[in-house]
């Protein structure tokens, strides 16, 4: 039997003048980008890890957005395997202030080698969990400062260029019209979007 826990854990929040910390943790609290080798997790453990990213588009929106979190995937490597799920964010996001948004939420997913597919509470624990089932888990984003219509436009690009923000969040959370090809700011565009749906946000 191999136990392994499972943290339901998310980035941190905005404050003024300072970006929410990226996600950290361990891998299997679905953190540790700069924190635990994947190689060594994978000698230390049975288990076989596939994804371990940051979460496009799950940091809360704000002039100062939240941190990032995290997308992870790892498949069990042995059978009877406990799971020990502890945690929470997986109802309320972490809320953003003085304009900004929330991030995204904590979730955890198992799939069975049979295909079904099982949702653990925030406090479980999970028994016989056999070999070749797949856990994913979203690690939530922080919660964003002030308005994100007043983060600088070019920074909103770099990440866009980054992976981190979507061409869409770019433009529909932060107002910035970015070129799909050059990664460039549309000024013009920007700025009229912004000042349009600025506007349409203080009637």
């Amino acid at each position: 039997m191999a136990l392994r826990s499972a943290g339901i854990e998310a980035a941190l929040s905005a404050v003024r003048g300072v970006d929410g910390y990226d996600h950290i943790g361990m891998i299997d609290a679905a953190g540790g980008l700069l924190d635990q080798d994947y190689e060594m997790f994978e000698q230390q453990t049975p288990h076989l890890l596939i994804q371990h990213e940051y979460l496009c588009d799950s940091a809360g929106p704000g002039k100062w957005r939240g941190g990032l979190g995290v997308e992870t995937k790892f498949e069990i490597g042995a059978d009877n395997t406990q799971l020990v799920i502890f945690g929470d964010g997986n109802i309320e996001p972490a809320f953003g202030l003085y304009g900004g948004k929330a991030g995204s939420l904590n979730a955890i997913s198992l799939r069975y080698p049979d295909g079904t597919e099982h949702t653990p509470r925030c406090l479980d624990i999970i028994g016989n969990v056999p070999k070749g089932t797949q856990y994913r888990q979203l690690a939530g984003g922080g919660g964003g400062y002030g308005h994100p219509f007043d983060r600088a436009a070019s920074l909103v690009a770099r990440e866009v260029r980054n992976g981190t923000i979507s061409i869409e969040a770019a433009r529909d959370r932060y107002g910035v019209v970015v070129d799909p090809l050059t990664f460039q700011v549309n000024e013009t565009s920007t700025q009229n979007h912004r000042s349009k749906h600025r506007h349409s946000e203080d009637r």
